[in-house]
């Protein structure tokens, strides 16, 4: 095994930019010495001790030091990585995140590591499955973005035949829509990747263009481009119950109809693709230039326009920062504001030396990103969680409040000096209600500059000049720009989907949309639905840790059939009605359930179609295999 060599200064340099805890574990490759992590230096887990575990500074350097030391011993000996066991490693991962590694949360984080084991998204092999019976099977996917590449991939690697329709001309999703200033990923990104599919990320949260670089790159390495039919809307969605199969109905950009038909179809159109404009007085006499972040007018100059901005959700957070920089003057419209969650490296460049240390320091990447999985996955869950004999407006349990407190000390930091914005900024409601934002002070202090002025009053009209309020305040704008979210819980919106007896998933669902594991239906055979109903988080894991385990389970469906010799599969409605009971149960316990607070987690009626309330760990476990009891096979 050879360690690329540096200098004494660029080595001491890349040590200083190391995450202490996964360097240790990391030496114990080198050395095999498991003496290094049995000592007194040891992490701690806990919210806001940052990423070096609450070690000392002095601590730290001794690590580094004997990092050192180590590295170039390693080297000159030309050495040879030691030879661990399996309970060696169970002791290096109980290190690193400061816990036990009890039952199956120990498999789970055992898979993720990969070292020398299973992959940790691994579906059923296709083996003993012929391949003429694989190359006849053919799935429609929809959607070209993070979930339907995915989909693609593993599709290829077991010979299945497919194509993937997306409506935009390029792969991406998301980030291929999304290209508002300062647009960028707020999941930390050695998470917000594929498992079997890691990159050498520039930044911690990087931008949209690395991001969309990324999934393109993708789609080439896999040969995904010939499976793609671009620029193509699909219209309608409908089961035929005399063939058991398929067809959608679809129109490219050049207006004509092309029709697809196929054995199962896996749709892959994200819960936030469709923006949502307001619904308020007057929105369309505006005279001036309107337009949706999701949908940002580039062709526009904003340099010293005078800017209105309805909305302060993830989008607004990330723009406003950038074009008051340039804007004559912002005015921001604010119904609630969002917690925050501090995230000092959120705009920041990851050092060259943590380059070099996660790209040729032997298992140094794979133990950061172990770390950053288990700190993220599982990350605030128990502080959302709400306690029945807990009684207080403005939390859930005392752990809900001991955050809370944190978070809004660090609000009064940024703001010191600015009671008006102290006190618009502070939610009145429990933290996990509605969507944390990231911020490392970039939202906070654009509030503060002398062009920006954030209004609480509601809005009561949209007039030809600009917005009135409630309280008699007109404002006029040259610009009004909307960051108001998306239709989330209008899955497949415009699309019409129509299973058995023609009807369609629209009247089956009745504004109330809900699947089994967020991806099966009952009454629409051989349909799986990715990001589906009940699978969007908020404060554990990353939306691609979900798409995986929703990617295997699809694979094991498909599997199922092609071995029991049958064309369809439907779920049965007792086994997804029960199901569906279990998740209200858990989202009632959760701040997101708190009653009377809006959030685009709820339809209408006030029931959390959105999320998924549970551990990362039971949506692993849940979706390992199908259970062919739970479907009725034909």
């Amino acid at each position: 095994m050879t360690i690329p060599d540096l200098s004494d200064t660029q080595l001491r340099d890349a040590l200083a930019c190391a995450h202490i805890p996964s360097l240790m574990v990391s030496l114990v490759h080198l050395t095999g010495d498991l003496a290094l992590i049995r000592g007194d230096i040891r992490p701690q887990h806990g919210f806001m001790l940052g990423p070096d575990c609450g070690i000392s500074e002095a601590h730290q350097q001794h690590i580094r030091d004997l990092a050192f030391d180590t590295i170039r011993a390693f080297q000159s000996r030309h050495g040879q990585l030691a030879d661990l066991g399996e309970d060696a490693i169970v002791e290096m991962c109980e290190f690193i995140i400061a816990a036990p590694l009890e039952g199956p949360y120990g498999e789970l984080l055992q898979r993720e590591l990969v070292i020398g084991g299973t992959e940790t998204f691994a579906h059923d092999s296709f083996a003993g499955i012929p391949h003429e019976a694989r190359a006849s099977f053919r799935v429609l996917v929809v959607g070209a973005g993070m979930s339907g590449l995915l989909a693609a991939k593993r599709l290829k690697d077991e010979g299945i035949d497919f194509v993937v329709i997306d409506k935009n001309a390029g792969v991406g999703g998301t980030w291929l829509e999304n290209t508002y200033p300062g647009c960028r990923v707020d999941s930390a990104n050695h998470m917000y990747s594929y498992s079997f599919e890691p990159y050498d990320w520039p930044q911690h949260f990087s931008d949209n263009h690395v991001l969309l670089a990324y999934f393109e790159r993708f789609a080439d390495k896999y040969g995904l481009r010939e499976h793609l039919v671009l620029d193509t809307e699909v219209s309608s969605a409908a089961f035929d119950e005399g063939t058991g199969t398929w067809r959608l109905e679809t129109e490219n950009f050049r207006g004509e109809a092309v029709k697809f038909e196929g054995n199962a179809v896996i749709m892959a159109t994200g819960q936030l693709n469709r923006p949502r404009l307001p619904d308020i007085s007057g929105r369309d006499s505006f005279s001036g230039i309107a337009f949706h972040s999701a949908r940002w007018a580039h062709a526009q100059d904003l340099t010293g326009r005078r800017i209105g901005v309805i909305g302060t959700g993830a989008s607004a957070f990330q723009f406003v920062p950038e074009i008051s920089k340039v804007a004559g003057d912002v005015t921001v419209f604010q119904r609630t504001p969002p917690w925050i969650l501090p995230t000092p490296e959120y705009h920041d460049s990851i050092p060259e030396g943590k380059h070099w240390l996660l790209n040729h320091l032997p298992f140094y990447g794979k133990w950061y990103r172990f770390w950053v999985f288990h700190s993220a996955g599982e990350g605030l869950l128990d502080s959302v969680r709400r306690d029945p004999d807990w009684h207080n407006a403005r939390s859930i349990s005392a752990k809900n409040e001991e955050v809370t407190q944190i978070l809004e000390a660090f609000v009064r930091e940024q703001l010191a000096g600015r009671p008006d914005l102290i006190n618009a900024c502070i939610p009145a409601y429990p933290l996990g209600a509605k969507r944390g934002l990231r911020d490392n002070g970039a939202w906070l202090q654009s509030l503060c500059r002398d062009n920006v002025q954030l209004v609480t009053s509601k809005i009561e009209a949209i007039h030809e000049r600009g917005v009135r309020t409630r309280n008699g305040q007109n404002f006029e704008f040259d610009v009004l720009i909307y960051g108001t979210g998306f239709k989330a819980s209008d899955f497949f919106f415009p699309m019409q989907v129509y299973g058995r007896g023609g009807k369609t998933l629209e009247a089956h669902w009745q504004g109330d949309p809900r699947a089994y594991l967020g991806i099966a239906i009952p009454d629409f055979p051989n349909l799986f639905v990715l990001y589906g109903p009940n699978t969007n988080i908020v404060i554990n894991a990353s939306i691609t840790f979900f798409s995986e385990c929703e990617v295997r389970y699809v694979m094991g469906c498909i599997r199922l059939l092609l071995a029991e010799g049958r064309s369809v599969m439907d779920c049965k409605k007792d086994v997804h009605d029960a199901y569906n009971e279990w998740i209200d149960r858990g989202n009632e316990q959760m701040a997101w359930g708190t009653p009377g607070v809006s959030t685009w987690y709820k339809n209408a009626a006030g029931r959390v179609t959105q999320n998924w309330p549970y551990s990362m760990l039971e949506f692993w476990q849940q979706t390992k295999s199908p259970n062919a009891a739970d479907y009725q096979l034909s």
